[in-house]
């Protein structure tokens, strides 16, 4: 799509994103950790930028999102919230803060909103986070459903291969889709399904969806940053396009640092007082 037919918004809400769907616009979706990074893709004009449980891997090197606290998000989220301007910023709820205790879920959700000021929450899940989802919905909390591939549940399934091959688990995905959108999420998440099913999911589902591995014909895209500008070279899936290859451009800077202060290169006669 052109810059010209792209909807020219200053604020990105979740009624522009409903708008986007419906007008045919392609919604962009990038992941975010920190103060400087989320304001350079705020900045570059993303439309949703989540500060995902995948922090847990990228920013402190655990296998799993599982680590990852409710406190360590807020503090993600708050550093993200202090660089954006147009950005919806959705933040995970993580793994232990809401499945099973609707009331948990919803101090956890108020905690983020109100400790970070973000502008959502997202949830892995379908029916069996039901009571939790109208919980936080009925404090007027925006919620994004996550679906297909959920890495907070890695345990449950022991891999993380494409979900919702089958006929079966195909049907509640769709189920829990439509389940979703009618207890009132802005959004939902596909991630690792098989291209076909994410397509007619996007077509019965009346709100956005954004996809990760889920084929083109969802609503929108969604990556984790550091995967796709090259920061961290050990996850290969197919769906991971990178743009950038920056674990060998910062490599070599600093190793052309380190030589030049070696060889008292650094600092030169106009980079001293």
């Amino acid at each position: 799509m052109s810059t010209e037919r792209r909807m020219n918004v200053n604020k990105i809400t979740t009624h522009v994103l409903q708008a986007m769907k419906e007008k045919g616009e392609k919604i962009s979706m990038l992941t975010a950790y920190d103060f400087s990074l989320a304001k350079i893709v705020d900045h570059a004009g993303i439309d949703i930028i989540l500060v995902g449980d995948s922090a847990s891997n990228v920013m402190a090197g655990h296998d799993t999102t599982l680590p990852i606290t409710l406190d360590q998000m807020i503090y993600h989220a708050s550093s993200v919230m202090r660089a954006i301007n147009r950005a919806l910023v959705v933040v995970d709820l993580p793994f232990g803060s809401y499945q099973g205790n609707s009331k948990e879920a919803l101090q956890s959700a108020i905690r983020i909103m109100k400790e970070s000021g973000a502008h959502a929450v997202k949830m892995e899940g379908g029916l069996e986070i039901k009571e939790s989802v109208l919980r936080i919905l009925s404090a007027g909390v925006p919620v994004m459903g996550h679906l297909g591939l959920t890495p907070q549940s890695i345990n449950k399934f022991g891999t993380y291969t494409v979900r919702a091959t089958e006929e079966r688990e195909a049907a509640k995905l769709m189920e829990d889709a439509l389940l979703l959108e009618e207890l009132g999420c802005f959004s939902i998440v596909l991630e690792k399904i098989p291209a076909i099913l994410a397509r007619e999911v996007a077509k019965q589902v009346k709100v956005p969806i954004i996809g990760i591995g889920a084929g083109p014909d969802v609503d929108g895209q969604v990556l984790v940053l550091h995967d796709m500008l090259g920061i961290n070279q050990g996850f290969h899936p197919r769906f991971l396009r990178r743009y950038l290859n920056l674990y060998d451009e910062i490599k070599g800077a600093v190793s052309n640092y380190i030589d030049d202060v070696k060889n008292c290169d650094f600092p030169n006669a106009q980079e001293q007082y």
